[in-house]
């Protein structure tokens, strides 16, 4: 464990992403004057990095040796920053001295990094004011930095014709797993233990969507994306009955993109797949994560590579044609050779996009006890990989679409999406640079109201299935909340 001790608070995200990034193996701990006194007289003996912020700077301190670098704050020389990204390049200087590391995004922390790039794409500002904004202000690598430029202006073009203040798009999460992923952090439940509360779960989500399509009707609906979990654990009858209740509940007439992930081979059937066409699902997902089959057994995921395969023969003959996959990036075990295996696989299929995850370690998931067993070091993700997917993406005919990083990923590196023209992902962008409300229904799920002033809003539904079952009423009350909120905004004479 590495523990480090700052005296002022609201700094611990930041801390925390940068210090794990230069520090993998440790678990990372920050004690600010806010943690709890049982907590810090636990770890008081354990602090090997000591931070001192004033008015002035910081000082940084290894027990309690000071690094031979200091931090001046100069308003003036710093005009148009702020004091707390100041701060972040000071601590990560200070880290890539003492480690001799440099990492490939700098000290730039949180998930949206293209957001960045948007803004000032917008705000006109030239490709190479950009590069060298990244550069200066976070260290990021001129690779990362001409990638997000590259990418957000290709979702500026995306979004272009897509309806801001009088649009929205739909949400609708499916908790249920066959199993559930060594890596998965998300709401997800076996559907075996599940399944007799399916049909009650279906009541309450379309509760949600008569609710919504009666206060929020009116406005254009521009995607609808069902995620999960994984939605082909429904069986037939039963997504027949949500999507039959969807499509007659919503205008489907200005929807340009409609996707379901059909995800785990071991829950799509032909059936499943039938409804999907049947109802007009334009985009699906079937998601190997890696074609290695001693890997598959390892994570939890109980098919074959030979049934993502067939999986994916069966929607091609069915008539599908954007059909994306999912791999990740340095899964327990796995070398390069294993990740060429895998894009030889799946190039050999020629989905139409293919999004390469980083993986990312969430103390929720079974994955922090494995590595708890097996140590951090059994996972690797270098540039050697990132560069065989990119590469094999881009021998797909396919582009860099969008992109977004996690805390805790492996090699610090992010999550990209790529696409073929015309096949790129608007919901996979719209949830990335949050340019338009998003309205959520289901267990686990979050909606967020975009304001035109910028401001965005967050009305988020319980995670636990029984609870969400047992609450229906306060979700949608949740979203009440939301609607007045946007209500009292454009109308403000009518509050």
């Amino acid at each position: 464990m590495l523990v480090v001790e700052i005296n002022r608070a609201n700094y611990e995200y930041d801390v925390n992403s940068i210090v794990k990034a230069f520090f993998p193996a440790e678990t990372v701990r920050v004690l600010t004057p806010e943690t709890g006194q049982a907590k810090r007289e636990l770890l008081e003996g354990e602090v090997e990095l000591h931070i001192q912020l004033s008015e002035e700077g910081a000082v940084i301190k290894w027990h309690d040796q000071p690094f031979p670098i200091t931090w001046r704050y100069d308003p003036k020389a710093e005009e148009g920053d702020t004091y707390k990204n100041g701060f972040k390049r000071f601590l990560y200087k200070s880290l890539e001295q003492r480690t001799g590391k440099q990492l490939p995004w700098g000290a730039l922390t949180g998930i949206r990094p293209t957001k960045i790039a948007y803004a000032m794409l917008e705000q006109g500002k030239s490709e190479e004011e950009i590069l060298r904004f990244y550069q200066k202000k976070y260290f990021a690598s001129r690779e990362k930095s001409l990638l997000s430029i590259n990418i957000a202006g290709r979702e500026r073009e995306l979004l272009a014709d897509l309806h801001y203040e009088d649009g929205y798009s739909l949400y609708l999460g499916i908790p249920f797993c066959p199993t559930t992923c060594l890596y998965c952090s998300f709401p997800s439940f076996a559907i075996g233990v599940y399944r007799q509360k399916v049909e009650r779960y279906l009541d309450c989500l379309i509760k949600e969507m008569e609710y919504v399509s009666a206060h929020y009707g009116h406005k254009v609906l521009d995607t609808v994306y069902i995620g999960g979990g994984t939605p082909t654990t429904l069986e037939p009858e039963q997504l027949d009955r949500l999507l039959g209740r969807l499509k007659s509940l919503f205008d489907f007439g200005t929807v340009g993109e409609f996707t379901v992930e059909a995800g785990r081979a071991d829950s799509i059937t032909k059936d499943k797949l039938a409804v999907l066409r049947k109802h007009g699902v334009t985009r699906i997902s079937i998601n190997p994560q890696t074609m290695k089959q001693e890997t598959l057994d390892l994570i939890g995921r109980r098919h074959t590579v030979e049934q993502v395969e067939e999986a994916y023969g069966l929607a091609r003959e069915l008539g599908f044609d954007n059909i994306n996959m999912d791999m990740i990036l340095g899964l327990p075990g796995e070398t390069p050779e294993d990740v060429r295996h895998t894009i030889d696989r799946i190039k050999s299929l020629g989905p139409d996009s293919l999004t390469v995850h980083s993986l990312a370690i969430k103390r929720a998931s079974r994955l922090s006890r494995w590595i708890q067993e097996n140590g951090v070091s059994a996972l690797s993700n270098t540039d050697e990989t990132m560069e065989i997917a990119a590469q094999g993406a881009l021998s797909l005919g396919m582009k860099p679409y969008y992109l977004y990083r996690q805390k805790n990923m492996s090699g610090n590196f992010e999550n990209v999406g790529y696409a073929r023209p015309g096949k790129y992902g608007l919901y996979n962008i719209l949830i990335m640079e949050e340019k338009q409300t998003i309205i959520a229904l289901g267990a686990g799920s979050i909606s967020k109201l975009v304001l035109p002033d910028g401001r965005i809003v967050r009305a988020e539904n319980v995670k636990e299935v029984s609870l969400y079952l047992e609450k229906i009423d306060e979700m949608l009350e949740r979203k009440e909340g939301l609607f007045q909120l946007e209500r009292d905004y454009f109308f403000p004479d009518k509050c």
